[in-house]
This record gives structure tokens, C-alpha cells and sequence, in this order.
């Protein structure tokens, strides 16, 4: 029997693009990265763990903010290279930004225009 974790195709450096997804609306929350160990210690715990690329170390979702990502589903698309996650989103904060999610700009008129609303400054989140 092989390894679940060997089904999933990795980049050259190890990593697979994560989607986390809203279980219960299904928008799109955010986009990460994880490696072999983020998505087993995200099976493991229940909670997502991701990969900072910039850190270069793992990152528990909301280690600092609180705003955890609860895993309701794991699943894994058909080329087997992109994972997505659907969370629970805690505080109903996903992005560093105080937003709902990542996806808060639209484009318009040859300009990225805000349409999102900021729940929370990210001041008051991050110490």
C-alpha cells in the first residue's frame, strides 16, 4: 500500500499549492502553499498548516490572529498537484489584510479597485 502523501505531485522544491474554501458559502478564501509535513500535521491536528515560502518555515493559520482554519474536507484535484481545503474559518477573518478572504480586489476599468471590506485592523490583530 503506498503513502497517501506520495499521490500528491510536489513542485521541484517540495510544495503543493493549497485553496482554502469557505465550507459553508464554498468562496474562496485564500491561497498557500504546503509541503510534505504541513499536510500531514494538517490531517493530523484538523487545523490548517501551511508552508511561508518568505519565512521558510511552517505556519499554523492563525498562530497569531486566532483566526484558525477548522479542516471539514480534504480534497485533491485530478492531476494531483493542487489541494483544496474546506475550513472552517474562525473569527470569519482569513486574510493578513482584516478581510473576509484574499480575493478582495476586482479588476475594473484597467485598475485593482478594493470592493472588500476590512473586519478588523490588521494592527489590532497582529502584535
Amino acid at each position: 500500500m503506498s503513502d497517501w502523501l506520495d499521490e500528491v505531485k510536489w513542485t521541484s522544491d517540495g510544495l503543493v499549492p493549497a485553496i482554502a474554501q469557505d465550507a459553508t458559502d464554498n468562496s474562496v478564501l485564500m491561497v498557500a502553499w504546503m509541503n510534505r509535513e504541513a499536510l500531514g500535521l494538517t490531517v493530523d491536528s484538523g487545523h490548517a498548516v501551511y508552508w511561508s515560502r518568505s519565512r521558510k518555515k511552517l505556519w499554523h493559520k492563525g498562530e497569531e490572529s486566532g483566526h484558525q482554519q477548522i479542516i471539514k474536507e480534504i480534497r485533491l484535484d485530478c492531476d494531483n498537484d493542487v489541494i483544496l481545503l474546506k475550513v472552517e474559518q474562525l473569527g470569519g477573518i482569513a486574510c493578513h489584510t482584516g478581510r473576509h478572504d484574499c480575493f478582495f480586489k476586482i479588476y475594473r476599468d484597467g485598475e485593482w479597485v478594493e470592493v472588500e471590506p476590512i473586519l478588523r485592523n490588521p494592527e489590532d490583530i497582529y502584535r
